[in-house]
């Protein structure tokens, strides 16, 4: 047996322990018997690797940390009003003269004002009205300014809709940080008929780079359940895999293996935050679409398909014997980041080289680019959102 192999029991039987977990109920979760188990430990049986995976992978499923987490991730919202500051000062609650104002909009709106990923559109017609678009990043962010002003998502979208706020679309994701989700299982149930739905309609996709220095091809993979033209769908996809494409994250050092998110627009939005405001409960809002629209299934031949037994995997991320699942946030700063890897990769190089010409011929190249180069008022708003306190940023 390798090293690698000996360090991945040792931590198995060292977590099992810690978690409080007999190898008895460790043993049934995985399809195996306590005495195979016991051998696997003590070192008298080799496993495969797809046991050893298994194993670990259904002992997550029993750590006393949170193994789902959930927030939201995008966010829209119309307001029947032109007045855009009174929504900038008095729903958002921030401070309008440190947003930037550009003369161009997006979804035929005119203009826009925008703190990093926070955006506001405009313009002059009355039925369009004042849009609030946060998308990922922008929630993220939002939720440093919500905790800046003592607020809560709950807060913030009692206030929207008192204001007569009509929600466009809202995206709850959860977050899978242990591997409790198995994509393609889920799409190979999806093609085998073993997902009872109130639409028939899924598309799965592997798409991406092949991941150097790994045994496996691995590609990312995305499932799809229901029509993404409905105003409920969820999209299902390997988070891990994206942060490695976008950010150079190792898989294995992933905090976010798998992300289930719950799509829902116009009416469906609605429902959804007026049941979050009324229990204030965002788990039961979020399985209760779930459950409603989607359920994973085992074949049983002598039954029904509608009488065939809930899939134990499923039957656990919905909530059968796993812990309460809370909505959380995580407050982001507005940074820089994607500006900053622009820079990196394709700017960088050249001042590099310049830099190393000035130093070998004596020249300035880069002093005389940076005392000729001139910053727009759009260079020195972002200077002024970047160098200002989140406190002065909102509302006081």
């Amino acid at each position: 047996m390798v090293l690698n192999e000996e360090q991945w029991i040792k931590e198995l039987r060292e977590k099992r322990i810690a978690y409080g977990i007999s190898q008895g109920r460790l043993a049934v979760a995985s399809g195996i018997t306590r005495e195979y188990l016991n051998k696997i430990e003590s070192g008298k049986m080799k496993p495969s690797k797809e046991l050893l995976e298994t194993l670990h992978k259904e002992l997550a499923r029993f750590s006393p940390e949170a193994p789902l987490t959930m927030l939201f991730d995008y966010v829209k919202i119309r307001f029947p009003t032109l007045d855009i500051q009174h929504i900038i000062k008095d729903i958002l609650k921030l401070n309008i003269n440190y947003m930037l104002h550009e003369d161009y909009g997006h979804y035929s709106y005119t203009e826009h004002y925008s703190l990093g990923d926070i955006f506001i559109y405009t313009s002059a017609d009355e039925e369009k009205g004042v849009l609030l678009e946060l998308k990922g990043r922008g929630c993220r962010q939002f939720e440093s300014y919500l905790l800046a002003q003592q607020r809560s998502w709950y807060d913030f979208l009692m206030d929207a809709l008192v204001d007569g706020g009509v929600m466009k679309r809202i995206d709850l994701a959860i977050n899978d940080h242990t591997g409790i989700l198995d994509i393609p299982e889920l799409a190979e149930k999806c093609r085998k008929r073993e997902y009872i739905g109130k639409s028939r309609s899924y598309k799965f996709y592997q798409s991406g780079e092949l991941i150097k220095h790994r045994e496996d091809e691995y590609m990312g993979r995305t499932l799809y359940l229901g029509s993404l033209k409905s105003d409920v769908y969820f999209c299902i996809y390997e988070k891990d895999y994206e942060q490695y494409v976008k950010l150079g994250i190792p898989l294995e050092e992933a905090d976010i293996i798998n992300r289930f998110e719950i799509r829902l627009r116009n009416e469906r939005a609605y429902y959804a935050v007026r049941d979050l405001l009324t229990y204030y409960d965002a788990e039961q809002t979020a399985f209760s679409v779930i459950n409603q629209y989607v359920r994973f299934v085992d074949e049983e031949p002598d039954k029904r398909k509608n009488d065939w037994k809930l899939n134990d995997r499923w039957a656990w991320f919905i909530g059968d014997n796993r812990q309460s699942l809370k909505l959380t946030t995580k407050p982001e700063p507005y940074t820089l980041d994607r500006t900053l890897r622009w820079v990196q990769r394709q700017v960088a190089p050249t001042l590099k080289m310049l830099k190393k010409i000035d130093k070998g011929n004596g020249t300035d190249y880069m002093e005389t680019i940076e005392q000729q180069a001139k910053l727009t008022e759009k260079h020195e708003m972002i200077i002024k959102q970047q160098t200002t306190p989140a406190k002065d940023l909102v509302k006081s």
